[in-house]
């Protein structure tokens, strides 16, 4: 396994695209359903199922693997309820919550600015 030399320009590249503030936000929200399922869990708090029908083109495997990336985020809540069967339910994190006003506007800037 190689390391990486700490002053190489790969190493000094990363390093400045960690700490930019910008970059970690986008990072965050990157991912091609990232943005819709925030989007959904902004109106309510849903169920998987319910999420599954609101995307029906999604696989089950990549609507898990966003949720949980989210969570891991911060910016979904997952609260699993003891019945039987279990319910789970996904919310948005104050965090999250946070982040409206600027999706708002990031949704008019491209309502705006896209060229079909």
């Amino acid at each position: 396994m190689s390391t990486r030399k700490p002053n190489s320009t790969f190493s000094r590249n990363e390093q400045c695209i960690i700490d930019c503030d910008l970059t970690y936000a986008v990072q965050k929200l990157g991912g091609r359903w990232k943005l819709l399922i925030l989007d959904k869990l902004a109106a309510r708090k849903l169920r998987f199922s319910e999420l599954k029908k609101e995307f029906p083109y999604i696989t089950e495997r990549m609507l898990t693997l966003q949720l949980r990336a989210l969570e891991q985020d911060g910016l979904v809540k997952r609260t699993i309820y003891a019945e039987v069967p279990p319910r789970v339910e996904y919310e948005l994190t104050k965090s999250a919550i946070e982040l409206g006003p600027i999706l708002k506007q990031l949704s008019v800037w491209g309502s705006k600015n896209r060229t079909l």
